[in-house]
């Protein structure tokens, strides 16, 4: 039996450029990320008694910690908290984006891109709710996992459906 290649729909094709325009958006987001958190560690000081610091429940400490930071935290911290922000949201819509494009490709890439964004971003709350270097090591960590996500998944992703 032939192996048949289904043809793309013109959705689906819309959709597939437009995971791969987000999957590059995000690509370059993350790395402006990675240099913003390298200006906040060499430029900021973040007080242990700030709002949100030393929390008895996390999420509620980390809500408190970003919307501290974004506020009061200097430029430096405010832009890099804003962006971790946008690119939580950036990278949830590149996913389901995906979802809907029919390529198995593209959902892999954008379902594990996403996760690590999304830990990337706890740990980024956690370093604030706490102040220990292990979760600025890993908020690093996701971020090259999840920029090594997108970036294969440009690689991966066809520019027309092909069968997953």
């Amino acid at each position: 039996m032939r192996n048949r290649q289904r043809l793309a729909l013109p959705s689906e094709t819309g959709r597939i450029r437009a995971v791969r325009r987000l999957e590059l958006a995000l690509s370059l987001a993350l790395l402006c990320q990675f240099l913003l958190g390298m200006a906040v560690n060499l430029f900021v000081k973040v007080p242990a008694d700030h709002p949100g610091a030393k929390p008895p429940e996390y999420f509620s400490g980390v809500a408190q910690s970003v919307a501290w930071a974004l506020a009061h935290g200097g430029i430096w911290l405010a832009l890099h908290a804003g962006l971790g922000l946008a690119l939580v949201l950036t990278a949830l819509a590149a996913l389901l984006t995906a979802t809907r494009s029919g390529s198995r490709a593209a959902v892999v890439s954008t379902t594990v891109g996403f996760l690590a964004v999304l830990g990337a971003g706890f740990n980024g709350g956690s370093f604030l709710n706490y102040g220990e270097d292990f979760s600025s090591m890993i908020m690093a960590s996701l971020f090259a996992v999840a920029l090594g996500s997108y970036v294969v998944g440009l690689w991966r992703i066809p520019t027309v459906a092909a069968p997953s």
